[in-house]
């Protein structure tokens, strides 16, 4: 550094000790928000990103996944039909009322799938198995939730939108975009649990069985 702009650098340290404190405020405050913004991408696209599916169906317009609307499971072979897709298979995201042990209720988010399918399950987890959920009225909830829905162990019961709900495992790390827990359960179950009726769905997953990009748009 010159001579000069050394002097004048350091010439007034009051001046220089508060520029110093400002620069570094900025800094940490451009590391906070990159740090939110990764968690606000990571939590809103959880689902879609770790759902193994290529391709989602959903109604026309509906704007994220929370935000599903149900249409007939018709539909599913339509899709099945179309060349290119390999597999397919009903999924269902929806939020419906959990209730606690102390009698107060949590909104929750569930998330229904075809146990015998690759796609739409849930993954990190750290006590039970997915095919645990074939049994009746199982689900998997995340551990960071535990308090929250004032579970403690595995085999608990509880209740959902008014139906019987058992506690079979635990994943690690699944955060939702909302405050409402993701709870995890057979396509069945969640029909049940969010009042959906049996030949309804909320979305399609499917896989691709070949390279290339089919366009469902033109055969609905």
């Amino acid at each position: 550094m010159p001579p000069l702009a050394r002097r004048n650098l350091f010439h007034d340290k009051v001046r220089l000790t508060v520029t110093l404190t400002g620069i570094v405020f900025a800094v940490v405050l451009i590391v906070v928000e990159l740090g939110l913004f990764v968690g606000f991408t990571t939590t809103t696209s959880g689902l879609v990103d770790h759902s193994g599916a290529d391709l989602w169906v959903a109604s026309k317009n509906v704007p994220y996944i929370e935000q599903g609307v149900a249409f007939s499971e018709r539909r599913l072979n339509q899709v099945r039909a179309i060349p290119g897709v390999g597999e397919a298979e009903k999924y269902i995201a929806h939020w419906t009322q959990w209730k606690r042990p102390d009698g107060s209720e949590e909104s929750v988010q569930i998330v229904g799938f075809n146990v015998d399918s690759n796609v739409g399950r849930p993954w990190n987890l750290v006590q039970g198995r997915t095919e645990d959920l074939k049994t009746p009225d199982a689900i998997i909830v995340d551990e960071l939730y535990k308090q929250k829905l004032g579970v403690t162990r595995v085999g608990e019961v509880f209740e959902i939108h008014g139906r019987r709900a058992r506690v079979v495992g635990f994943t690690r790390g699944i955060r939702s975009f909302t405050t409402s827990p993701y709870v995890f359960t057979s396509f069945k179950n969640a029909q049940d649990f969010v009042g959906l009726r049996e030949d309804q769905t909320y979305f399609l997953l499917a896989e691709l069985s070949q390279l290339g990009s089919p366009d469902p748009v033109k055969y609905f």
